[in-house]
């Protein structure tokens, strides 16, 4: 859309408000609200100048100002807002040179795709993430320096089968890995997951399908693939579908991969294919229907997991969920079927839906640079022909601890995903899609976080060590 297209859908919607979105390093979506009365084409095409030091891992306070330049392509009017608010996706650019910012995580991604083009290999890259989440009736934590606790309670919690309501316990609830796929009243929130859905909906998302995910209060939507830069919009919105819809309810949802002990954790598992004008590039006669180069994609990925890791698990507790045991996929191996391994082909009724599914990545990061750190890998695999070796079609959970030594696995910890950023950045800076100063700024930036969580003593320690 033109600037006028916008200005006249502003008329013709009586939008009150324009909101410009934009998404910081970490992967929090942030906004400024612009009255609709001082919107003109100059504001569209120019863009609206902001503080840009007062967003954690960007610009000094002596460099601070920053510009969020619209993105005309996808107005969305806002279907939670009291007042007509339309929002617009926006980039961010410097303030004096006008040209993109580097660290901007959605320039990365759109710096991705324009690299994926001139390498020859396709046309467009195509991400299908599957986002789980948690929604819980009441969240509390506390950290002082004397006390540090946290506390969930969710009426569908098996922990809650001998609790007193005030009307009554109904009795009716998912055990332990017991949620997929009972029908109401075991399965408590179909009607809030059909909200989630309208919500995606009336925002333009294409979406497909609901249902409740295996630990009791953990959820999934699913919506339809798109290209990369496009899809990372589309979590963006998920996750403030969810989030505003579940506090319309009166609960609370977190998309932090694993906030209850001894269940599943809540990932992201991303479907992956690349196209060539109407070509299907991983189309073949290999293993499972892929093609070499398919294979080659896999192989890149595999290689560079551990960095890719910085990304697609980007926050402490991401690794409490990448353990064996809860379906949360450890060791770097690619299997049609398998969803023991981190790589799984799906099996498809149409050879032209050849595609590979990234088992490991969770939904707490930014989509970004989750989905173009896993493109640069792919990209770097196929240009260097980087084989995957043998696939493992076998239940990986059930290896001996001395056959799983054997194998590579992901990373262990935030602090190791961090430290392999740092060595194996080579295929992220090519074609200049990230650069060196945008990963050495986000290493800094989840190093505050990694200082916090190694700094702090965990209630499970006094009962360990305290009488030791």
């Amino acid at each position: 859309m033109s600037s006028k297209d916008i200005l006249k859908l502003i008329k013709d919607k009586q939008v009150e408000f324009v909101d410009l979105r934009f998404t910081d390093p970490r992967g929090k979506l942030q906004h400024v609200t612009m009255d609709a009365t001082i919107v003109d084409e100059e504001l569209l095409n120019d863009g609206v100048f902001f503080d840009g030091s007062s967003i954690a891992g960007w610009k000094a306070i002596n460099q601070s100002d920053m510009l969020l330049k619209p993105d005309l392509t996808r107005p969305i009017i806002d279907p939670f807002n009291s007042h007509t608010t339309l929002n617009i996706f926006c980039d961010i650019l410097d303030a004096v040179k006008k040209d993109p910012y580097e660290r901007d995580p959605r320039g990365t991604a759109k710096k991705a795709e324009a690299y994926l083009k001139k390498s020859g290999i396709g046309d467009k890259s195509y991400f299908g993430p599957e986002p789980e989440f948690f929604v819980f009736d009441d969240v509390r934590f506390k950290n002082d320096m004397n006390e540090t606790s946290f506390s969930i309670d969710s009426s569908e919690g098996p922990y809650n089968t001998g609790k007193k309501y005030e009307n009554g316990n109904m009795g009716h609830r998912p055990g332990i890995k017991g949620g997929y796929f009972p029908v109401p009243p075991v399965d408590s929130a179909q009607d809030m997951r059909g909200e989630y859905l309208k919500a995606l909906r009336d925002m333009g998302v294409k979406v497909e399908k609901h249902h409740h995910e295996v630990a009791p209060s953990q959820h999934e939507l699913g919506m339809y693939f798109g290209t990369l830069t496009n899809m990372a919009d589309n979590l963006q919105l998920y996750k403030y579908a969810v989030q505003m819809v579940t506090h319309s309810f009166g609960k609370t949802a977190t998309f932090m991969p694993k906030p209850v002990k001894g269940d599943n954790g809540s990932g992201m598992h991303c479907h992956q294919s690349i196209w060539k004008g109407n070509t299907p590039v991983f189309m073949g006669n290999e293993y499972s229907g892929l093609s070499k180069t398919a294979l080659y994609y896999i192989g890149g990925i595999l290689k560079h997991a551990k960095a890719i890791n910085a990304f697609s698990n980007a926050t402490t507790n991401s690794y409490k969920r990448l353990i064996p045991g809860f379906e949360a996929p450890v060791i770097l191996a690619y299997s049609a079927r398998n969803r023991s391994a981190s790589c799984r082909i799906p099996i498809i009724n149409n050879p032209k839906a050849a595609r590979m599914e990234i088992r490991f990545p969770d939904a707490a990061g930014n989509p970004y640079l989750t989905f173009a750190s896993m493109l640069m890998a792919g990209i770097d695999g196929i240009k260097n022909k980087i084989d995957p070796g043998k696939s493992f079609d076998k239940d990986l959970y059930t290896l001996s601890e001395d056959e799983v030594k054997k194998l590579p696995t992901v990373c262990g910890s935030l602090r190791e995903a961090m430290q392999n950023l740092d060595k194996d950045r080579k295929f992220l800076i090519e074609g200049g899609v990230f650069t060196d100063d945008q990963i050495d700024a986000y290493i800094d930036l989840k190093f505050q976080e990694i200082y916090k969580f190694e700094h702090t003593p965990h209630p499970i320690e006094f009962e360990m060590y305290y009488s030791g």
